[in-house]
């Protein structure tokens, strides 16, 4: 999983940006193990400038106070024919925006030799084949990387709570796979807390519970925003060309909205 046939660019440095100590006694184990995982730092432009730890990008007063912005993805994968989305429920164990319901899987590429390939977006694919695994148990061979669609970038920043947040360069993928009427999935229980298929109608009510206080629903911020800019468009075109390949459109391809 992960090989290039392109050259691979080294890793880059720690920037000088450091954490300040904050305790995450109280958090799940494995979570914490996580916060210690390198994510690219770029800049306002994609262009990668260093790299830091998950838990230093997700602080709130790195993200307010030195503008650290790091690269991610958000993968949505489609029943074969089209019709259905799946969507997970974050983890209670998540230490940003636990029990939010969101797209498929959202993560970080790593600063490794094979998740810094920007051509044809290959590191990108590749963390995003790597986490699929990692949170729900799909298997590399119902997800192959050249069945990954890239259709634009993101830039948002939302805060989880007083400590926490998000701040990144959002990459968003599409992929339908046709060999299994829906792919097979077993979600780890300390990233995942329930999945569900959605048609649209049925993402639109979920959706709406969303801005509802007394629904008890939580959507994740980036969720929200891609929803109601892009999703339904683009999951329109797919259905009416009956092609993932066909949803990008250029000048959408090359852009980075800033939402």
């Amino acid at each position: 999983m992960g090989q290039s046939s392109v050259a691979t660019p080294a890793p880059a440095p720690l920037t000088s940006t450091v954490a300040p100590d904050v305790d995450l006694s109280g958090y799940d184990d494995e979570q914490v193990k996580l916060m210690e995982e390198m994510c690219i730092i770029v800049d306002n432009e994609d262009k990668r400038i260093g790299a830091n730890t998950k838990k230093a990008c997700h602080l709130m007063t790195n993200i307010m106070d030195h503008n650290l912005l790091h690269r991610a993805f958000s993968v949505f994968l489609f029943s074969a024919d089209g019709k259905k989305l799946l969507l997970q429920q974050r983890a209670s164990e998540k230490i940003t925006f636990p029990d939010a319901w969101t797209n498929t899987c959202c993560s970080h590429p790593l600063n490794t030799a094979d998740e810094l390939v920007e051509e044809n977006n290959l590191g990108v694919r590749t963390a995003a084949q790597r986490k699929l695994y990692h949170e729900l148990g799909i298997k590399a061979e119902d997800v192959p990387l050249d069945q990954f669609h890239f259709l634009t970038r993101i830039h948002y920043l939302a805060p989880s709570n007083e400590v926490w947040g998000e701040h990144e360069i959002d990459y968003i993928l599409f992929i339908r796979p046709e060999h299994k009427e829906f792919i097979d999935f077993e979600p780890v229980a300390n990233e995942v807390r329930d999945v569900k298929w959605v048609t649209q109608e049925e993402l639109r009510v979920l959706l709406n519970q969303g801005v509802t206080p007394e629904s008890g629903i939580i959507v994740t911020p980036w969720f929200k925003l891609i929803c109601e800019h892009f999703l339904f468009g683009w999951w329109d075109r797919m259905l009416s060309k009956d092609s993932v390949k066909e949803v990008a459109l250029d000048d959408e391809v090359k852009k980075i909205y800033r939402l």
